[in-house]
């Protein structure tokens, strides 16, 4: 099914905007997440993407290019944004330039996934909770958290802000995050591990100890390859 701007309804127009910084994949990807969402439950009007690679075309799955992040920052009125950046480090980067106080950041949610108020999980501003997630428990997820499609997340797990999980990672009972950790696609954290500071779990790989900060760590059981500046 093709999606096309139109103009929007006397109702959409007392919605909150919503942008998208990032015209990429990721961006495609949470401009079908924000559509889901507002199929459910009409939360945004939908307005654009920024990105200071400007895309090849004009517009974007029906939505318009609008400019650059400096450009993003002169917004004069009210602007609810979502930053699609895989990357860890690179999204904590670009919403460190997010400097404008007229900017807010919502968190998405796939409307399929379960959160009720019993399962006591916190949701830092700035996250992305793409669909097929689990998360069954007393979990906290600090600021623009990114849980892409189909991960799992136990029990007393601690996310800290800026981590990503790639497709179908999973995380541990009890296990803790810190800052900026990357997880691989199918990349697994197991109970009580520990992960460093921006450290990178490679794809397939299985967390069964602590990892330290700034490291890539592949292979079953995962092993530190190299470490970061």
């Amino acid at each position: 099914m093709n999606f096309a701007a139109s103009a929007p309804t006397p109702l959409l127009t007392q919605l909150p905007r919503l942008a998208i910084v990032g015209a990429g994949g990721l961006g495609r990807e949470v401009l079908v997440l924000a559509r889901q969402i507002n199929a459910a439950v009409p939360r945004w009007r939908l307005i654009g993407f920024f990105d200071d690679r400007a895309p090849a075309t004009p517009s974007v799955h029906g939505l318009p290019y609008l400019g650059t992040i400096a450009a993003l920052n002169a917004e004069p009125e009210p602007l609810q944004v979502v930053v699609a950046v895989g990357n860890s480090r690179s999204r904590a980067a670009v919403v460190a330039r997010l400097t404008s106080p007229t900017l807010t950041f919502p968190t998405l949610i796939h409307p399929g996934v379960a959160l009720e108020a019993e399962q006591q999980v916190q949701v830092g501003a700035g996250c992305i909770i793409s669909q097929g997630c689990i998360l069954t428990c007393d979990i906290v997820l600090g600021r623009h958290v990114l849980l892409n499609l189909g991960c799992t997340v136990g029990h007393d797990a601690v996310m800290e802000d800026f981590c990503s999980l790639m497709p179908h990672a999973n995380v541990g009972g009890e296990a803790h995050l810190a800052t900026g950790v990357y997880l691989g696609t199918n990349a697994t954290v197991i109970n009580q591990v520990r992960v460093g500071n921006n450290a990178i779990i490679g794809a397939g790989a299985v967390a069964v100890r602590d990892v330290p900060g700034n490291c890539t760590a592949v292979g079953v059981p995962a092993q530190v390859i190299k470490q970061h500046d």
